[in-house]
């Protein structure tokens, strides 16, 4: 067998295999042999078929299948040794009337080849790196969030402006028969808070559902319909009260820390402000990192300039799915995907040149922190180190779970360098101005 590379320009190539008969008869007699011995045709014995019939049934078959075998493997085989950093798979050239019967045979493949390009972390405008701070106004009202929630339910007799109301909406023309419990404080229509205030339980009023609550996401949960069909609802609905409740607010005293932080570990209003503000702005940097890694991406496909391959992907993008693709189908899909192509040419360089290596110990690692604090969602705050090996053990049995944890891993060791070496501007802003910044 002989492999040659006929270099077409940087980007594409052909590689020749020629194949003799010596390469691949041996083989093939082989296999024949053991379909002799096996083959049952009618007037002949088992193990006696003459070989001449089976050459005739199955001979070319299994060259075709011995020769493709040989075709792949030794072609892998010699773009790993040659290092030619291929895009896609090669694809075979078509070759008219192709004659199985020699004994000396040709194939040429087409090659995609990746670029050669540099990767400059120092772009050249600024990257916003946003440090969302958790601001006076966010930290009284998560205080407040956290008194409501734990406080205790007083039964009233009438409506007031601060009530929860329990009882059922109904519409039968809109098939809408549901009990559920509103808090007048949420409601935005004006009438329809007018229409409840007052009440007691056993009165029906009728309500507009048009703009009914101050957040529409609210009104599908409320009727008991999807999301969908409430955003298009425009009716009239009677919601009959069965319960009213006012939610007296929790105390902020060392029972109430006690229960949410564990004994001892909050002992004041102000060391209850100083915790909210701490684990909410722990939880912002996992959004603001994501936004950093988002616009890095963005910024480094921008400015890293590179021709790819376009002709030959579209060509392996047409023959590489689970059906043939029209011309223009294929060129659409190359369009759809040459952006997150390019990237990951460009992250595989970045992490090729600062040697971004995940080593298993370090994602047994990642493994039992993720489910460190999994555990503490659920208040399991201190797990012994055994439970967590334990635990990751089975997460990192299952390939499935590598492969995300080992991502996530990279792209934390992506943001790590990013921090260190990217061309970035830090900028404080409060969570609602991030994101009005990030997502406007």
């Amino acid at each position: 067998m002989n492999i040659t590379k006929e270099q077409i320009d940087d980007l594409n190539a052909v590689v020749k295999v020629a194949i003799s008969k010596e390469d691949y008869q041996d083989k093939v007699d082989q296999i024949l042999k053991d379909y002799r011995k096996q083959a049952n045709i009618p007037g002949f014995r088992k193990g006696q078929v003459p070989m001449g019939l089976i050459k005739k049934q199955y001979g070319k078959a299994v060259l075709v299948d011995e020769v493709n075998k040989l075709l792949q493997d030794n072609l892998n085989k010699y773009l790993t040794e040659e290092k030619l950093d291929v895009l896609g798979n090669p694809l075979p050239k078509q070759q008219d009337n192709f004659d199985w019967e020699n004994d000396n045979l040709a194939f040429e493949f087409e090659l995609g080849l990746a670029p050669s390009f540099e990767v400059n972390l120092k772009t050249k405008k600024a990257v916003t790196q946003y440090k969302i701070v958790a601001d006076k106004k966010m930290i009284d009202e998560q205080v407040e969030r956290i008194q409501k929630q734990y406080g205790k339910l007083v039964s009233k007799t009438e409506v007031g402006k601060n009530d929860e109301v329990t009882g059922t909406f109904v519409n039968e023309a809109e098939d809408i028969n549901n009990k559920t419990t509103i808090e007048v404080s949420k409601l935005k229509a004006k009438k329809a808070i007018d229409a409840l205030l007052g009440k007691k339980v056993g009165d029906a009023v009728s309500i507009s559902t048009k703009g009914l609550f101050k957040e529409d996401y609210l009104l599908s949960s409320a009727l008991g319909i999807s999301r969908d069909k409430a955003d298009k609802l425009n009716t009239e609905v009677t919601f009959t009260i069965e319960e009213i409740n006012e939610r007296e607010p929790a105390k902020l005293d060392q029972e109430l820390f006690d229960k949410l932080f564990g004994k001892d570990n909050v002992k004041s209003e102000k060391e209850l402000k100083e915790r909210i503000k701490e684990d909410s702005e722990k939880q912002f940097e996992q959004q603001s990192d994501q936004k950093l890694l988002n616009d890095i991406t963005e910024k480094l496909i921008d400015e890293t300039k590179f021709d790819l391959p376009a002709e030959f992907l579209r060509k392996w993008i047409q023959v590489s799915g689970e059906k043939m693709l029209s011309d223009d189908e294929a060129k659409e899909e190359f369009e759809r995907s040459e952006k997150g192509l390019r990237y990951q040419l460009i992250e595989g360089k970045i992490i090729q040149e600062n040697n971004l290596q995940v080593q298993f110990e370090e994602l047994k690692e990642f493994a039992k922190g993720f489910i460190k604090s999994q555990m503490a969602q659920y208040g399991h705050m201190d797990p012994k180190d055994e439970e967590l090996e334990g635990i990751a053990a089975r997460v990192l049995g299952n390939q499935d779970e590598v492969r995300r944890l080992s991502e996530q891993l990279m792209s934390q060791k992506l943001l790590d360098l990013y921090k260190e070496k990217a061309n970035l501007k830090v900028k404080e802003v409060s969570y609602d101005d991030f994101i009005k910044e990030a997502y406007s």
